[in-house]
């Protein structure tokens, strides 16, 4: 059971992030416990981390604001272990370090920075870049699958269903764009006519028929059979001319 004091402490934050939003940080408390706050924190430009959608949550002690909450990530993000209590001098790892002037937007301002560090700690995890980065694209897809990130934070979701179907919009269009069949014919003068098809996958088939050339008859071989009646004509005048003689 919370204090008093924890309850109205916990209400005057929530009422000051509503006023005064904090950059890439969106906190609420959960509608059936005030002492657990769901998060989202969004990667930073520049950072393997930009572009991702990172869901997680606060638990506050009964006793806030004089002990500090715990800390965890619930999106898989290549830096903090899912599901594990992160070690940072603002949560409950931390007593001794604690500052009751610290509210909810520090606390989430403070887990963001640290996340863009590789410093080693108690829930951290080491991976690669490329790592991180498909994380980040794949993490927004991810949260939308949580009934709790769901009710929590509906714009998030709409943001989700806007890019499907913007996705969906660019392969309906790439798939017309396939589907047209251009045909043309090309008319010449020439000794052949072609026809151009251009198929789904934008490979132009040349179909048509080609003229053969015409062949023409050998001229030495019209020359050799002119010679050859020639001389069977001539034969006879041959013939008569040596009898007469």
């Amino acid at each position: 059971m919370a204090d008093r004091a924890c309850v109205q402490r916990l209400q005057k934050e929530f009422r000051a992030l509503c006023k005064e939003p904090v950059p890439h940080v969106l906190a609420r408390p959960s509608p059936t416990d005030i002492l657990e706050w769901h998060y989202v924190l969004e990667g930073s430009k520049n950072t393997p981390f930009e572009g991702g959608v990172y869901h997680g949550k606060v638990k506050f002690p009964p006793e806030y604001p004089y002990k500090p909450p715990g800390i965890s990530m619930i999106t898989p993000n290549g830096r903090f272990a899912t599901q594990k209590r992160i070690c940072m001098s603002m949560s409950d790892f931390h007593p001794e370090t604690w500052n009751p002037m610290w509210s909810v937007s520090s606390i989430l301002t403070g887990l963001l920075s640290f996340m863009m560090d590789n410093t080693p700690t108690t829930g951290s995890v080491s991976t690669s870049d490329v790592e991180k980065q498909r994380l980040a694209q794949n993490s927004l897809a991810f949260n939308c699958k949580s009934v709790v990130f769901r009710k929590m934070f509906p714009e998030y979701v709409e943001k989700h269903l806007e890019r499907q179907r913007a996705a969906e919009q660019v392969v309906a269009e790439q798939a017309n764009q396939n589907g047209v069949h251009v045909s043309c014919t090309l008319n010449s003068s020439g000794p052949q006519s072609d026809t151009l098809t251009t198929a789904n996958n934008g490979h132009v088939e040349r179909k048509g028929r080609q003229q053969k050339p015409s062949e023409k008859f050998p001229f030495w071989l019209t020359a050799l059979i002119v010679a050859v009646f020639a001389s069977i004509m001539a034969l006879p005048l041959l013939t008569l001319d040596l009898t007469h003689s």
